[in-house]
């Protein structure tokens, strides 16, 4: 089942930039740095981005990021970038940028929706993370983080909490859903925020790597129920339970994101686009 995770989406396909991830190290520590070298977050940076620069976080494809990055630094991305003039993304954008170099080397890759648990106390940001098949197990990594700033390895994080197993521990009354979302003092949380990104964790599970404010189609709390037990069981290494996700997916048109979305961006950018 790690076979189709080697696979290029239509979201990592670097397209004509596939040289630039050739030239990247093979150590995975080494290689997020690199991807920390190109993007920079749209928020946790500190820095006001506004205008086209803000409207990076929109670029959606690796190979649009890329492209980006080559207009204002043409050669390998390991040499260096201000911070301030790196490609403006956000947590999606250093998960796929990092599967994007794995899958070209053959590693299997995937990104993972869910919460971050380790950014504050009382909070849980959502966030995507880079997961990759080590030959043995799935390991958990996340490129966003300066390992120097955190006491755990950021090639294999212990802490991460999936979309599926926030939403179930939500459903059995194990959590404060208010306490899942983007940020403290902006009201995307909660019940309705938790199934959104269920369905968004199986997207991304099945190659179609959405922007976070990607918008499509719409799904009960039973369908999320159903949808997270088959996540929760694939992720225990049910192949059954992987293959279910992944027809009911490929044939549920109230699921599958196809070629058109709803994008309400941070940004400001609010409308349908092609994909």
């Amino acid at each position: 089942m790690t076979q189709r995770y080697r696979e290029q989406s239509r979201f990592s396909d670097p397209g004509r930039f596939g040289e630039l991830l050739d030239e990247l190290p093979e150590d995975l520590a080494e290689l997020m740095a690199v991807v920390r070298n190109v993007v920079v977050h749209y928020r946790a940076a500190g820095i006001a981005f506004t205008g086209p620069r803000l409207a990076e976080i929109d670029s959606r494809w690796v190979a649009k990021m890329l492209e980006l990055d080559q207009q204002r630094f043409p050669g390998p991305l390991r040499e260096p970038r201000p911070e301030a003039e790196r490609v403006v993304g956000c947590c999606r954008d250093f998960a796929l940028l990092t599967i994007a170099a794995l899958r070209r080397r053959g590693v299997p890759a995937r990104s993972r929706v869910g919460f971050s648990p380790y950014f504050a106390e009382d909070w849980n940001y959502d966030h995507v993370v880079a997961e990759y098949w080590n030959g043995r197990r799935w390991v958990l990594a996340d490129p966003q983080l300066d390992p120097a700033a955190y006491p755990f390895d950021t090639a294999d994080v212990p802490l991460f909490i999936t979309a599926a197993q926030a939403w179930t521990a939500h459903r059995r009354g194990l959590i404060d859903a208010d306490r899942y979302g983007v940020d403290p003092a902006l009201p995307f949380r909660g019940h309705q925020f938790l199934l959104d990104n269920v369905l968004l964790e199986v997207a991304h599970r099945q190659g179609d790597e959405a922007l976070l404010w990607d918008q499509w189609g719409a799904i009960t709390d039973r369908t999320a129920d159903e949808l997270a037990e088959l996540l929760l069981f694939a992720d225990r290494g049910d192949t059954d339970a992987e293959r279910s996700l992944a027809k009911r997916y490929a044939s549920d048109p109230s699921l599958h994101l196809t070629n058109r979305v709803h994008c309400a961006s941070p940004s400001g950018f609010d409308g349908w686009v092609s994909i």
